[in-house]
């Protein structure tokens, strides 16, 4: 039986890689975007290929559970992209993990790194403080972007529709008085966080913690590091200290990431 061009192990695209490969990623990644499911249309329109190409693609991916197709007909990421997942976040960790150690021993405050997964950030790792009074995030941990300091670091890296879909599809809840109620205001705080190159969480997600982060540059998942610890401890010297160090940190996270 004759192939498709897409099917041909030959064939390559602009970029180098086999094609079919390229563009099954392409839609996985418009679902995950789109904040882990999406519809059909949603995807034609976001992707340019005929529909007869994306339809066997996602046929393809349902039949190795890296989709499901959905009730109402849409489709959605699938059971098998969490064991997956998992493995690249202990990864993840390994590689980030000496950088974290190095922060907290110069610092000598927590250190995280997070990661987009959907609409939410994910806590890949952790080095607490040993200091007594420390903040302490657990690994695998879901939270908001809007009022968090990695989750802001991260949005200042996508586009604003992007980031758009996200705080709709999300909500914005307000956890503490300080946090970010509109997706103006937050629009606003991405801006100010382009322009010094840093984010604040400024007791925007627990009262009496301030969070200071940077995305990691050009990783192949969006995401961020960070330091937290007491308001008290974490002043603007504190900030003048720790940013130079944090970006240094993101840049050879992001170096060892181009290298695996």
């Amino acid at each position: 039986m004759p192939r498709t061009a897409d099917e041909e192990p030959s064939s390559r695209s602009a970029r180098g890689g086999v094609q079919s490969v390229e563009r099954a990623f392409d839609l996985l990644n418009h679902i995950a975007d789109a904040g882990g499911r999406t519809t059909l249309s949603e995807l034609s329109a976001s992707v340019d290929l005929p529909m007869p190409t994306i339809h066997r693609l996602l046929k393809t991916l349902v039949g190795l559970g890296a989709a499901r197709q959905l009730s109402d007909r849409g489709y959605a990421l699938g059971p098998s992209l969490i064991r997956l997942g998992n493995l690249a976040g202990e990864q993840l960790g390994t590689i980030a993990r000496p950088y974290l150690r190095a922060l907290v021993n110069e610092l000598s405050e927590s250190a995280n790194v997070a990661v987009l997964d959907g609409d939410m950030v994910v806590y890949a790792d952790q080095v607490p403080s040993s200091q007594q009074m420390r903040m302490f995030t657990e690994v695998g941990r879901r939270t908001h972007t809007h009022d968090t300091g990695v989750g802001k670091a991260i949005l200042s890296q996508l586009p604003a529709e992007q980031v758009r879909r996200i705080v709709e599809t999300a909500g914005m809840p307000t956890p503490t008085p300080h946090s970010i109620a509109t997706l103006e205001d937050l629009e606003a705080e991405l801006e100010r966080i382009r322009e010094r190159g840093y984010a604040v969480d400024e007791q925007e997600q627990e009262l009496g913690v301030r969070c200071f982060s940077v995305a990691v540059p050009e990783a192949p998942t969006p995401m961020a590091i960070s330091v937290s610890g007491p308001t008290s401890r974490m002043d603007q010297s504190f900030a003048d200290k720790a940013v130079p160090l944090l970006q240094d940190a993101a840049a050879g996270i992001a170096h060892e990431l181009s290298a695996t």
